[in-house]
């Protein structure tokens, strides 16, 4: 049976090959993506498996022009291949990739949030996203909390009925916490909608929201990585600040597409690779030597 696993991709950016290395019980493996349609295929050994994983361009974690494309694609081809799956991987934008995997166009979506059971969907009507993906195990995340405009005073105090009525920019389709997703979708907030995080950033700037929420790394690194010229970016990093108090630590997730044949038994292997990762010590192993060598530690 074949599964397929997309990435979609963002930009037409990319290298012949991309190599990925990982340990296992005491053994380095590596495995090379060759160019395949608009991602990179890395195809496991004997493998009669291939997943299809869609992503978006998330630095510091993942990114189509990130070095190694960042630490979360290394460790999904390694979880995967480990596995004993061929990936398949491509970078879109994130609303895109939501759907395409909440509609079973391809199998898996990450990084992913934490979903509540109540979060509707977008694209299917009167059905909730966790009608429709499967959640892994958590793995390595960040901070999720509020940026605001440079100098400003905080407008979070640590209680997000404090913001009730404020102008909030989100990512369209990301989840962010429970609570204040609960309280977005009761119309608790006047919510302003950005494709990426850039947009959402521009957003901030130019004061067409109060207060932007996501990972604050993903945020500024957003604008680092941005095909803008240097004094346009050095205006937006000018512009913009964390508030004091982050809201939460949001771990991430493999979302699996309950349309996905045998998804229960994907899910399983991901979940068992998730662990003997983490067991072994190679989750944080990988996550440190990648952004070592890329100079974001």
């Amino acid at each position: 049976m074949r599964i397929l696993l997309v990435l979609f991709l963002l930009s037409p950016f990319c290298f012949a090959q991309v190599p990925v290395t990982y340990m296992q019980d005491d053994t380095s493996y590596t495995v090379t993506g060759e160019r395949y349609k608009s991602g990179y295929l890395f195809s496991a050994p004997n493998s009669t498996k291939t997943i299809h994983v869609v992503t978006e361009d998330w630095p510091p974690y993942i990114g189509n022009k990130l070095c190694n494309k960042g630490w979360v694609y290394q460790f999904t081809v390694s979880i995967f291949n480990s596995a004993g799956y061929s990936v398949y991987i491509e970078f879109v934008p994130w609303a895109r990739a939501v759907r395409a995997v909440e509609l079973g166009k391809a199998d898996i979506l990450m990084p992913e949030y934490f979903i509540e059971d109540t979060a509707p969907s977008d694209y299917v009507p009167h059905q909730t996203r966790r009608k429709l993906l499967g959640l892994s195990n958590s793995f390595e995340g960040g901070n999720i909390g509020f940026l605001k405009r440079r100098g400003e005073p905080d407008r979070f105090n640590g209680n997000l009925k404090s913001l009730k009525g404020s102008r909030i920019g989100v990512v369209r389709g990301y989840q962010n916490t429970p609570e204040f997703d609960a309280m977005m979708d009761n119309n608790e907030f006047i919510i302003i909608n950005a494709v990426d995080d850039l947009q959402l950033v521009k957003l901030l700037a130019a004061e067409r929201v109060d207060l932007i929420i996501g990972d604050p790394a993903v945020l500024i690194y957003s604008v680092k990585y941005a095909s803008l010229p240097d004094n346009e970016k050095q205006a937006l990093l000018s512009a913009i600040e964390p508030e004091s108090h982050p809201i939460q630590f949001n771990p991430l997730y493999f979302a699996i597409s309950k349309k996905t044949p045998n998804w229960l038994s994907i899910l399983e292997d991901i979940n068992t690779a998730l662990y003997k990762f983490k067991n072994s010590g190679e989750t944080q192993r990988l996550k440190k030597t990648l952004m070592n060598e890329c100079g974001l530690l």
